[in-house]
């Protein structure tokens, strides 16, 4: 649910979270499978929460220069 205080959801679809990664549904299905990315079901859904999600992408490899 959003409130008008926090546009942005507290939990994300997996789509939801590919678009706001920018990365693919394969992506962030074999990061749940690795570990990497937590994700949490709520009955047949597969949810990420929105700080689960910042937190593995702040956790990516950085780019050499």
């Amino acid at each position: 649910m959003v409130s008008s205080a926090n546009p942005q959801p507290e939990a994300l679809t997996i789509v939801e979270a590919k678009v706001r990664a920018g990365c693919g549904r394969s992506m962030i299905y074999q990061e749940i499978q690795s570990g990497r990315l937590r994700a949490r079901k709520l009955g047949r859904r597969t949810l990420i929460l929105a700080a689960d999600l910042s937190a593995w992408l702040a956790n990516l490899p950085l780019v050499k220069p």
